[in-house]
């Protein structure tokens, strides 16, 4: 049986640029034998982040968020998946508030708050984490690096993928006040030559996930 990599989209614009990359690197896991189970965090059910009920500090539900909402099904598929794809797009200068939610339930989980073994994770597991954003793929990097950092610790071996400088709109001249900060044809040329490059870059990275 193949492996299973779970796929999380915490962006809510469908077919746009955070869900294509996610598709092609799910694509990618599956040409290397994996079956991909996906979730899009803003079609779920009610849900909150962490609310602090120290609840997964308790031996009998180490590991687990005993929180039960709409996030609960995504935190068990994880907990028992071979790999973790995750995409965001960038919402003033952060991760969406849908993807902290997950974040937090799925890092918090695993924190014990003990020196000698802070983390209860013993199954750790691959992590793609992919952002997409207006501004240059340079801008935001010690963040993600940060991610990458805590994600490594808790989750497993993390690798980002940043595709910066994105297309927002198929017709910049349609909005209602001028957006003049962008150059659209800088913007679609980009999108034209650059990120079907990219979306190849991540179908091999997820093809490796399933490697690793």
């Amino acid at each position: 049986m193949g492996k299973k990599i779970i796929a999380v989209n915490a962006g809510p614009r469908m077919g746009w640029n955070t869900e294509t990359l996610i598709t092609e690197a799910s694509k990618g896991a599956e040409s290397a034998g994996a079956v991909v189970e996906r979730f899009n965090l803003f079609r779920l059910e009610k849900y909150t982040g962490c609310i602090s009920c120290f609840g997964c500090k308790k031996e009998k539900f180490k590991g687990h968020c005993i929180c039960r909402d709409g996030l609960t099904p995504v935190l068990d598929a994880i907990r028992e998946a071979d790999g973790l794809i995750i995409g965001s797009p960038n919402y003033l200068g952060e991760l969406t508030a849908s993807f902290r939610a997950l974040y937090e339930r799925l890092i918090f989980q695993n924190l014990t708050y003990n020196l000698e073994s802070p983390c209860c994770n013993d199954r750790p597991i691959p992590v793609l984490l992919i952002m997409t954003s207006n501004a240059p793929d340079t801008y935001f990097m010690n963040m993600m690096k940060n991610y990458q950092q805590t994600l490594n610790r808790f989750v497993g071996p993390t690798e980002i993928f940043v595709s910066g400088d994105t297309l927002q709109l198929k017709d910049y001249s349609k909005t209602d006040w001028p957006w003049t900060l962008f150059d659209p044809e800088a913007k679609q040329e980009r999108h034209d030559t650059v990120f079907p490059q990219e979306c190849a870059k991540v179908f091999k990275k997820g093809a490796a996930l399933v490697r690793f």
